[in-house]
């Protein structure tokens, strides 16, 4: 198996129950840098839960809200929620969307914490390649919280649909990784379950799905929905996975392509699904039918009085190597409850990543049939192409929300877990695709930026990365009144030559007033744009009034 070079960082949220409820310790615990390894102590705020409950009052209406940590005061007499981010043309679901998903941001990535964030995501830049950033929650109160829509900025992507971001949720309480069949087939197992309720029905109305070359129709009898033709539901199901597969490489598909496989397996016994796992032919089982939290890892209803929790579970997907569990079930993302308090490690994903399953995708809350639908068929699509399994969510995450819209909450609901120790190759990458070369790759020159009238005062650029700017969070702080609150950065490039220097670093601007920078020609005043630097230049970030800096590559020459 090829060595996995994607840049990880894995940061864990854990609580301070000697300085109080609300207080919790955020610290890095894998890091692609020496550097990178810090902590952070910060208080969960009466705001942040306000926010919380606001979003479950619009998007998860039924059962009893939800309460990360127990304030001593939160009731009617608080005033009205605001929106300090978001755009007031936009609709309701939407400011609270975004108000939710900037507030969780700031809250997590904030003093060194963004600083470890920001130089590990300019070395993946640096490398052509994304970051891989997991999230590990020690509290159980607050998993159920959707992490997926953080946002650094106002305008900016949320974490889980940045391009440059492989976003996946972990736990350092695992068994050892059992090593994936890494293959050159996707082979599915589909388990069809009981419906227990009807929103359970995987295909509830007429759904035509055009991109797939199929449609899908009159398929069930709405009165009737305790006699369901689920062996036909089960065959057009297992039809439309395989045509994602064809979809992804052409009506005509190329020799070289990743084949898909389904079986599928209508309401069996334990004992069936055990023979069946036991063949060795799968690494994917694919669940669709009812279930609910439990303590030992939520139940699945798998046909008339059958059942299965997921410890049982977990021991056959491990012992049969199953490399992903797919489930859309109710709520499989989510732990179980005792009253008021949340059971630790009790939901679906949680239980079978502790117990050594690599990748768990499952659901945070309820989801629609078409939505399920189209986020089972991109993503198959994804993995066909031969993307890792994190990247083939949040391609899939992204058509969610691409055709349901930024107000409603389809692509927040999956919750994709990993092992810590997974690389998230489901499949062999195909020989017709051009691999970058991963050998006798150089480093990239040590770089940082010093005061003229000062140099032995230097600011080390760490990571190929370093951001300049007026406020605290920067890696360069100029208290200076022509300098933006977010300056500028450097930042250091692979050109892809072969050369021993195949590296350069550019400075981006962001600024309000631009930055100086020398060069043969005399000063010249970048603003908004990126440029290539050389060692010795002299910067000014603002004005010519400004402190004067130099900025150096170390042994240049």
């Amino acid at each position: 198996m090829a060595v996995d070079l994607t840049p990880c960082l894995t940061l864990a949220i854990a609580p301070l129950k000697t300085a109080g409820s609300d207080s919790f310790a955020i610290w890095v615990t894998h890091s692609p840098l020496p550097g990178g390894y810090v902590h952070h102590d910060c208080r969960w705020s009466e705001s942040l839960t306000r926010k919380w409950l606001a979003w479950q009052e619009m998007f998860s209406p039924q059962g009893e809200p939800h309460f990360p940590v127990t304030h001593e005061v939160l009731d009617s007499y608080l005033p009205p929620l605001t929106f300090a981010f978001s755009n007031p043309t936009e609709s309701y679901g939407g400011q609270l969307m975004q108000e939710l998903g900037i507030n969780l941001g700031k809250w997590l990535f904030n003093g060194p914490i963004s600083q470890s964030f920001a130089q590990s995501h300019g070395l993946a830049l640096g490398q052509y390649r994304p970051l891989r950033l997991r999230l590990e929650i020690r509290e159980p109160d607050l998993v159920p919280l959707p992490w997926e829509i953080m946002q650094l900025e106002v305008g900016k992507q949320a974490i889980s649909l940045n391009s440059q971001i492989l976003f996946s949720r972990t736990t350092n309480n695992v068994d050892p990784l059992v090593l994936p069949k890494v293959e050159e087939a996707v082979n599915i197992l589909l388990v069809l379950g009981q419906k227990v309720h009807p929103c359970q029905r995987i295909l509830q109305e007429v759904v035509n799905k055009t991109e797939a070359g199929i449609t899908l129709s009159n398929i069930l009898d709405h009165s009737s929905s305790n006699e369901l033709d689920l062996e036909r539901e089960a065959a057009l199901l297992a039809q439309l996975i395989q045509q994602s597969a064809l979809v992804a490489h052409g009506l005509n598909p190329p020799q070289k392509f990743v084949c898909v496989q389904v079986h599928p397996l209508i309401q069996p016994t334990p004992e069936q699904l055990i023979e069946t796992l036991d063949t060795g032919k799968y690494n994917v089982i694919f669940y669709a039918g009812h279930g609910m939290p439990a303590p030992d890892g939520g139940l699945l209803f798998l046909g008339p009085q059958a059942e299965i929790n997921g410890t049982e579970l977990a021991q056959i997907l491990i012992r049969n190597k199953i490399t992903l569990a797919v489930f859309n079930a109710c709520w499989g993302a989510q732990p179980d409850r005792y009253g008021a308090k949340t059971i630790e490690r009790s939901s679906l994903a949680e239980v079978l990543l502790h117990h050594g399953v690599p990748a768990v995708l499952a659901m945070r809350d309820s989801i629609a049939d078409r939505e399920a639908l189209t986020f089972i068929q991109s993503f198959t699509k994804a993995l066909t192409q031969g993307k890792p399994i994190d990247e083939a969510v949040r391609i899939a995450r992204q058509q969610l929300l691409t055709l349901y819209k930024f107000n409603q909450p389809a692509w927040t609901l999956p919750i994709l877990y990993m092992h810590p120790e997974f690389d998230g190759k489901l499949v062999s990458p195909l020989e017709d695709i051009t691999q970058l070369p991963t050998v006798n790759r150089s480093i990239p020159p040590v770089a940082y930026i010093r005061y003229v009238d000062r140099k032995d005062y230097i600011c080390q650029i760490f990571g190929g990365l370093i951001r300049v700017g007026r406020l605290p969070g920067n890696d360069l702080v100029i208290p200076e009144q022509w300098v933006s609150q977010h300056h500028a950065e450097i930042i250091c490039r692979e050109s892809g030559s072969t050369q021993q220097d195949n590296y350069t670093y550019y400075l981006r601007d962001f600024s309000r007033f631009g930055t100086l920078i020398s060069g043969e020609e005399g000063w010249q005043r970048v603003h908004r744009q990126e440029v290539p630097l050389i060692s010795g230049t002299q910067l000014q970030f603002g004005s010519p009034d400004g402190q004067l800096f130099e900025f150096v590559i170390e042994n240049f020459g």
